[in-house]
Parts: C-alpha cells; sequence; structure tokens
C-alpha cells in the first residue's frame, strides 16, 4: 500500500526516532510512505494563534501538492501536523476564506483535498488486527504498558475524528495485537504541558509530573506516546517533573512505533531507541526474560509430552 506522506519538520529533528520507527514499522507492514515534494513547515502551534489564514495557506499549500500528485490519503506521524492540516482542510471549504488563502498562495489551490489521517489511523484503518499479529515475531505479553495520547490527537473531536475524544482506544488495539496488557489509564488525554515546556516549565513540569506519578504507581514498564511534544515533556522534562511533585521518576517513554518495532523484532538501530533519555533497557531486558522463561517453559512441556508418549 503506497500512501503520500508528510513528516513534518519535527521528524528531521527532535523526533528522529519517531520517524525512523514509522518508517520501519510501516515498511514491515507492506506500508510504503512516500513523501509528498517540496513540503513546508504546517506552522505548528504558534502560527494559528497568529494568523489563522497564513497559518492555513501553509497547510494549505503541502494539501495542494498533496492533490496534484493525485494522492487519496495523505498520511502524518505528528498529532499538531494532523490537526493543522485537518483544520485547514476544513476552513478551505468556506469560499471567501479560500480565495483570502489563495491569494495568499499566489494561484487557486486545488478544488479538493485528500483526506488527512495519521499514521496510527492508517495502520488500523488498511490492515486488521489479525494482519498485525501476524507481523509479531517477539510477543510483549507480560508488559504492562500505558497509552498516553495527549490532548490534541482526540480533539476537537469533530475535526479529529479519532474516536472517543475522551477515551480513544486505537493505541492500546495495535499494542494488545502484539500481545502487551494496557493498562487503563485515566490521564490519557491530559495535557502535557505541550509547547510550554520553556515559557512556562513550572506548569509543565507539573502537568508532565502527574501523568508520570499516575504511571508509575499503576506499575508500567513505559508510558506510549504518539506525539514528538508529549514524549519530550515526559522523558526529557523527568527531572523537572520530580521537582515539581516531589517524586522520582525513570519511566521509560517510547513511541508506539518503537514499541511496534520491538514485537517486529526491527534492528534497534532503525528504532531510534539510543534517542530515548530513559533508557528502554530495562523493559527489553524484562521483555528477554520473559520469552526465555517462555522458551523454557515450552520445552520442558515438549519433552513431558515426549515421555508420556513413550
Amino acid at each position: 500500500m503506497k500512501f503520500a506522506y508528510y513528516p513534518g519538520c519535527s521528524a528531521h529533528g527532535s523526533s528522529a526516532d519517531y520517524e525512523m520507527s514509522t518508517q520501519a514499522v510501516c515498511k514491515a507492514l507492506g506500508i510504503l510512505l512516500e513523501d509528498i515534494p517540496d513540503w513546508n513547515c504546517c506552522g505548528s502551534t504558534p502560527a494559528h494563534a497568529v494568523d489563522t489564514e497564513l497559518s492555513a495557506a501553509l497547510c494549505a499549500r503541502n494539501l495542494d501538492i498533496a492533490a496534484r500528485q493525485n494522492a487519496q490519503c495523505l498520511l502524518t506521524p505528528c498529532p499538531s501536523c494532523l490537526s493543522n492540516l485537518r483544520l485547514a482542510s476544513r476552513r478551505m471549504e468556506n469560499p471567501e476564506f479560500r480565495q483570502r488563502v489563495d491569494e495568499l498562495l499566489d494561484g487557486p489551490s486545488a478544488a479538493a483535498f485528500p483526506q488527512v489521517m495519521s499514521v496510527m489511523q492508517g495502520m488500523a484503518q488498511h490492515l486488521d488486527i489479525p494482519a498485525i499479529t501476524q507481523r509479531v515475531r517477539i510477543s510483549l505479553k507480560g508488559l504492562r504498558l500505558a497509552a498516553y495520547y495527549g490532548c490534541l490527537m482526540s480533539r476537537p473531536h469533530e475535526v479529529m475524528d479519532f474516536g472517543d475524544p475522551e477515551n480513544p482506544t486505537l493505541m492500546e488495539s495495535l499494542l494488545s495485537a502484539c500481545g502487551a496488557e494496557m493498562v487503563d489509564f485515566p490521564l490519557k488525554t491530559a495535557c502535557c504541558g505541550a509547547s510550554f515546556g520553556i515559557p512556562e516549565r513550572p506548569m509543565t513540569a507539573r502537568n508532565s509530573g502527574r501523568i508520570l506519578e499516575l504511571a508509575s504507581r499503576l506499575g508500567v514498564d513505559a508510558v506510549v506516546v504518539a506525539c514528538p511534544l508529549c514524549q519530550m515533556n515526559l522523558d526529557l522534562r523527568q527531572k523537572q517533573a520530580a521537582k515539581e511533585t516531589g517524586s522520582a521518576f525513570h519511566l521509560p517513554v517510547l513511541y508506539y512505533t518503537q514499541v511496534m518495532g520491538l514485537a517486529f523484532d526491527l534492528p534497534w538501530e532503525k528504532l531510534g531507541l539510543n534517542k530515548l533519555c530513559v533508557s528502554a533497557d530495562p523493559l527489553i531486558a524484562k521483555l528477554k526474560d520473559l520469552r526465555r522463561a517462555d522458551a523454557v517453559t515450552q520445552t520442558a512441556k515438549n519433552r513431558a509430552g515426549e515421555g508420556g508418549r513413550s
């Protein structure tokens, strides 16, 4: 399956590990991601707060490129990019708004834009759960994971179309298909502080600390995310979160694609695990121990069966 792909700016910088693991996992699932040519920044968080039309123009240019490539669907890994692209597409349905944006683009944009989905949605819509399970080489059975979506992936509901805005479950479905035990995580859509990590560091530390504190109390092996900003706040800022909450944290925070990559037994260097601030080594060691124990148990059962037959 071939899809037009919008990686977003962070894919080539702060979330290079997300990009690496996304490409690796999609390739393993037979999903080909083809970058739209000459794409530009979607405006991320600040653009729409400064000027709605300029922000929409940034996104409309990308959507126009995809449309002229005859793309039926445009996938992106980042919730912020997804939100901006979808909002722009929706706003361009207004003829007056479209006219003003087209003036900024120095020409008329395509009459219709392709559907925009997250990579996660693309996986789920074009592959059923058995197809994902079939690709698993190392079951994640025995790992306890908390799926954390952040505040943007499912909101606003009418734009993002990502299931229940307060209780999305797509990530749980994908990781359960890989064998993981997904805990009920009430803060899965709470805000981590997003882009306020620099101007409002204490607030971000408190928000992130609250999420990490609950995950720690639930005894999970890792928090699993789908957003570069969420990953940065929960992983990079654990010491700041600890200072604000009075708790100590050493909890791995992985992208869901990195976790799926482990289940698919993909090379670690293709998953970017070395880029995590809090090492995933304990989680990987536990996974190895679990599968080693399974192998010993299975060998014992086989021998017992052979003894019974003799």
